[in-house]
């Protein structure tokens, strides 16, 4: 059973289509990284999944269940009211900019979401932030405001604060893209640790060594569309497509 699906998915911005028919699946546990150009729909595709882009067409599918199908740029159909707040609640995103509250310490910044939205017990969100700011190699950091850290240690903080609501799936739009070349590597340590626990993932990045290392599966997507998917052996080491060749030998 596939924990997401899209069936078709199309998204316009007026005339300019950005997705063309998106068919895709991803399976729990699965680590899917999607690679290409800038400009080919790759974080589109992902603000779509949680609705943060309203689909012009097609349908999501969340554990094999209708979540939500647009027709003509409306949304025709959508999961039963409790069980879409649910779902969008078990969608984790990460932005290439972190997001935080400056007015609120690193701890405070974890715990809002949980006490406000899901109404977790403020001590129980308390203790799930300090093991979390462990988990990412931050717990001494717990007290202070975000504008005392470094960009990289900004974008982990942000990571715990996803993984505070207990998601099911994780996207990852860019993490790695507004930081100092000396900094990725410890955002990537902490994604490379969260795949290993069986996290599933949706990763958009130019980072190619973390796709070759992490993915169970690369998506090449060029202009809109899926040109290519498969393992990472298969897509770095004979990608099939002329696109996905020339964009491999520009980054490689």
């Amino acid at each position: 059973m596939s924990l997401i699906r899209t069936e078709n998915l199309c998204k316009n911005f007026g005339s300019l289509e950005v997705l063309k028919n998106i068919n895709l699946s991803i399976e729990p546990g699965e680590v899917i990284v999607i690679i290409g150009p800038s400009g080919g729909g790759k974080s589109t595709f992902l603000r779509s999944l949680n609705t943060l882009e309203t689909i012009t067409s097609g349908s999501i599918y969340i554990d094999d269940e209708l979540f939500v199908k647009a027709e003509n740029g409306k949304i025709v159909e959508k999961m039963e009211t409790t069980k879409y707040k649910q779902s969008l609640l078990e969608m984790g995103m990460v932005f290439q900019r972190f997001n935080l509250f400056p007015h609120l310490t690193v701890k405070e910044n974890i715990m809002v979401a949980p006490v406000n939205v899901k109404k977790v017990d403020k001590k129980v969100s308390e203790e799930k932030a300090r093991e979390l700011l462990a988990r990412v190699g931050l717990l001494e950091k717990e007290n202070v405001y975000p504008g005392m850290l470094s960009g990289g240690q900004q974008q982990r903080v942000a990571i715990a604060r996803a993984l505070a609501m207990d998601p099911k799936i994780m996207l990852f739009d860019e993490p790695t893209s507004a930081l100092d070349p000396e900094l990725v590597g410890e955002v990537l340590n902490v994604m490379k640790d969260l795949a290993a626990s069986g996290m599933t993932m949706i990763c958009v990045t130019h980072e190619m060594g973390f796709a070759r290392e992490v993915a169970d599966k690369v998506v090449f997507m060029y202009d809109g569309i899926i040109m290519e998917e498969g393992t990472s052996d298969e897509l770095f080491g004979n990608p099939k497509t002329e696109k996905a060749k020339q964009f491999l030998s520009s980054v490689l």
